[in-house]
C-alpha cells in the first residue's frame, strides 16, 4: 500500500520506518528541509535504539523515500498518516495549528480517495474539525475518510513497540476505513481494537494521563515516607505485586518529563473543562510533578548550603534513558536553578549533550560539558543524578569518590541502595528512603 507520512519527528519517522518494514511503500515529508535532506542522505536526525539499523534496511530495499514537497506526498499516497506536533498552548490546550495546516494541504491536493489517519496525539473531536476543514477547502469531488490510530511508542523502545505492539487502536466511522487499516496492520490482527473515532482519540490522552497520575501518586507517597520511617521502594513493591496495580511506573524520583506526559495531562484537563467536567484529579497530579524540582533543589541546598561558586556535576540530561530527547526534562529546570544560584555546573549525558547545548551553550567555567562522566565529577562538591542511564548505575563509585572534592550524591532517580553508597563514605540523598 502507498502510504504518506506527514511529519518526521519521533513519531513520524518511527512510524514511517515501521510501516516500510511491514512491506508498505512509504513516502515521508516534513517542513524542515534540513531534516529531509539528512534523511535522503541516510542520516537519522535523532537517537533511538534500533532505528538507524532498521532505517538502513528499508532504505536499501527501496521501501521508504523522502520529499520536501508536501503536495507531492499527498497526491502520491492512498493513506496519509498525520504525525505533526500538537504542542501545548499557554493555557495547556493543544495547539492544533499544524493539524489544521495539514488538513488544508490535503484538501488542496485531494486528487483521488484518501484515508487520512490521525497519528498525532489530538483532543477528542479533532476528526470533526479535520473533516470540516478538508470539505471547506477541497478543490475536487474526490472522497476521503478520517480515522484515528494513536501511537503508543515509548522513546527508548519505540522500534520494539511498533513491531511488537501490546495493542493497536483503530478509530473509524465506516467499513472502508476499517478494512484499509486492518490490511495495513494485518500482521497484528490479534492485537487490534476497533472503535469509533472519539474513543480512539480519547484512549491516548487517557492512557498517558493515567500513567502520569501513577507516577505522581508514588511521588506523593515518597513525601510521606520522608516524614516517617517508611521506605518508598518497599511501599512500591508491596503495591505493585497486586496485579490490579502492577509495578510499572511506581518509581519515585524527580518526576516525569518528555514530550507526552506533561503535555497530555494538561491537554486532557483542558478538554474536560471545556466539556464541563471537573478535572481536579489531573490538576493535582500535574501540581505534584511540578513540585518535584523544588523538593530536589531543597535536598541540594540541604547538602551544600550556599550554591554560589560550588562545583556541581550533573549526570543525565535526557528526560529518560536511551534517548537524546530533552523536551520537558527535569534537567532543564535544575540547570536553570543551579545557574541562578551561580553554581559552576558540569554536565554529562551519553546521548543528549548536543541537544542541551542548543538550550544552554557551553560557558566555561560556569557551565561545562564533558565527554566522560569521571571528568564531570572531578573536583565536584556534589553529584546530581537526573536520568537513570545504566552507565550511571554501573559507574565505579570508589573512583567517583576519589575524584570528588566532597563525596555527596543527590540522586533524583533512586538508582542506588542508600546503605551501600553510605558504606562507601558518601553522603547520600534520595527520594522517600532513609
Amino acid at each position: 500500500m502507498r502510504i504518506g507520512i506527514i511529519g518526521t519527528g519521533y513519531v513520524g519517522l518511527v512510524t514511517a520506518v515501521g510501516l516500510a518494514e511491514l512491506g508498505h511503500e512509504v513516502v515521508a515529508t516534513d517542513k524542515d528541509r534540513d531534516k529531509i535532506n539528512k534523511l535522503t542522505q541516510g542520516i537519522v536526525p535523532f537517537y533511538e535504539p534500533g532505528l538507524e539499523e532498521l532505517f538502513r534496511k528499508v532504505r536499501e530495499k527501496g521501501l521508504i523515500s523522502f520529499t520536501p514537497d508536501l503536495a507531492e506526498a499527498i497526491r502520491a499516497s492512498e493513506v496519509i498518516f498525520v504525525c505533526v506536533g500538537t504542542p501545548p498552548s499557554a493555557d495547556g490546550s493543544a495547539d492544533m495549528s499544524q493539524i489544521e495546516e495539514v488538513a488544508r494541504k490535503i484538501a488542496e491536493n485531494l486528487n483521488n480517495y484518501k484515508l487520512v489517519v490521525e497519528k498525532s496525539t489530538v483532543p477528542v473531536k479533532t476528526s470533526y474539525w479535520i473533516k470540516r476543514t478538508i470539505n471547506l477547502y477541497k478543490r475536487s469531488e474526490a472522497s476521503f475518510d478520517i480515522a484515528s490510530n494513536p501511537e503508543f511508542l515509548r522513546e527508548g523502545s519505540a522500534i520494539q513497540d511498533f513491531l511488537n505492539p501490546d495493542r493497536i487502536i483503530i478509530g473509524v466511522e465506516n467499513d472502508r476505513a476499517r478494512d484499509i487499516l486492518l490490511k495495513i496492520y494485518e500482521r497484528f490482527q490479534d492485537r487490534i481494537i476497533v472503535t469509533n473515532i472519539d474513543t480512539a482519540e480519547l484512549i491516548k490522552h487517557a492512557s498517558n494521563s493515567f500513567l502520569a497520575i501513577k507516577i505522581s501518586f508514588i511521588n506523593l507517597m515518597a513525601n510521606i515516607c520522608e516524614k516517617t520511617e517508611a521506605d518508598i521502594e518497599q511501599v512500591a513493591l508491596g503495591m505493585g505485586l497486586d496485579p490490579r496495580i502492577g509495578r510499572e511506573f511506581l518509581r519515585a524520583g524527580i518526576g516525569y518529563g518528555g514530550s507526552c506526559f506533561p503535555k497530555d495531562i494538561k491537554a486532557l484537563t483542558r478538554i474536560g473543562e471545556e466539556l464541563g467536567v471537573e478535572m481536579g484529579l489531573l490538576k493535582e497530579a500535574d501540581k505534584i510533578n511540578q513540585d518535584r524540582i523544588r523538593l530536589f533543589m531543597e535536598k541540594v541546598k540541604r547538602a551544600l548550603w550556599v550554591l554560589r561558586e560550588k562545583r556541581i556535576a550533573v549526570l543525565g540530561l535526557s528526560f529518560k534513558p536511551n534517548t537524546d530527547d530533552i523536551r520537558e526534562a527535569p534537567s532543564l529546570k535544575v540547570i536553570r536553578e543551579l545557574r541562578r544560584e551561580e553554581a559552576s555546573v558540569h554536565l554529562y549525558d551519553p546521548r543528549a549533550m548536543e541537544n542541551m547545548k542548543q538550550v544552554f551553550p557551553e560557558e566555561p567555567p560556569h557551565l561545562v560539558y564533558h565527554v566522560d562522566l569521571y571528568e564531570a565529577v572531578r573536583g565536584a562538591n556534589a553529584l546530581l543524578i537526573l536520568t537513570e542511564w545504566d552507565e550511571f548505575r554501573q559507574m565505579d563509585l570508589e573512583r567517583v569518590k576519589s575524584l570528588m572534592a566532597n563525596p555527596i550524591i543527590i540522586d533524583g532517580r533512586n538508582i542506588f541502595d542508600p546503605d551501600k553508597v553510605r558504606q562507601l563514605g558518601f553522603e547520600y540523598y534520595c527520594f522517600g528512603r532513609h
